[in-house]
């Protein structure tokens, strides 16, 4: 049917997330850091989603479209279970990886160097700082993405957190490591849920402040298990 939709311009979008998080439908998702449509059917056409958008790009079309299907969302708005720390709840029928129980002659190996791994817990001068490649990871990126071990935490230091439930700032001691140890190089790993902007900023502050230059990255993990940049 032609109707009015809405039509995102991916070359103005930041990834910031608010036009997602306007949309009640659920007809927006962010994907390798872009707004991206997904549910032509979830789009009621009203643009909730346009005054959120800080570039503006978010613009009315009318073409053909999908026809809303107010059941379907509703039904889908049943199926999330909404989370207390306010990261999106799992869809009960999103499809799971399957995968199998190993035997111990079989299983892979722990990549895992040192201990302890918590933020608050490890020493500023620990001895495996010392020409380390670090690895900053928000704590649920591990049970998110099933080859952490081996595609993350292999060759690294790896030290954890999450701002949400610890409610401090890890910049101040994550500054200290990086300046008070010849750490090579830097990879930050967090989840796609706003909360975990906390563990980026920080990371990025105590690099700026320590006053080095080392390579630094960072990965971003979707709720269901994907590298999204």
């Amino acid at each position: 049917m032609i109707r009015k939709i809405i039509k995102i311009d991916e070359s103005k979008c930041n990834g910031c997330g608010a036009c997602a998080k306007a949309c009640h439908e659920g007809a927006i998702e962010m994907i390798n850091g872009k707004a991206v449509l997904t549910r032509e059917d979830y789009c009621d056409g009203l643009g909730d989603c346009l005054p959120a958008c800080p570039t503006n790009a978010i613009s009315f079309e009318i073409r053909e479209a999908s026809a809303y299907d107010e059941k379907a969302v509703l039904q889908a708005k049943k199926e999330k279970t909404p989370l207390p720390c306010g990261c999106p709840g799992t869809n009960s029928k999103r499809i799971v990886r399957e995968t199998s129980i190993k035997t111990n002659s079989e299983a892979i190996d722990s990549q895992l160097s040192q201990w302890p791994v918590q933020i608050k817990l490890v020493p500023v001068n620990a001895p495996y700082f010392d020409g380390a490649n670090l690895l900053v990871a928000a704590d649920c990126t591990a049970y998110a993405y099933g080859s952490f071990h081996n595609d993350f935490i292999r060759n690294h230091v790896v030290i954890i957190g999450c701002p949400k439930l610890d409610e401090c700032d890890y910049s101040r001691k994550l500054t200290d490591i990086i300046s008070n140890n010849n750490i090579k190089s830097l990879t930050i790993v967090r989840m796609e849920v706003p909360c975990c902007g906390g563990i980026e900023i920080a990371s990025k502050k105590a690099l700026q402040d320590s006053g080095k230059f080392i390579p630094w990255r960072v990965v971003t993990i979707s709720t269901d298990g994907r590298i999204l940049d």
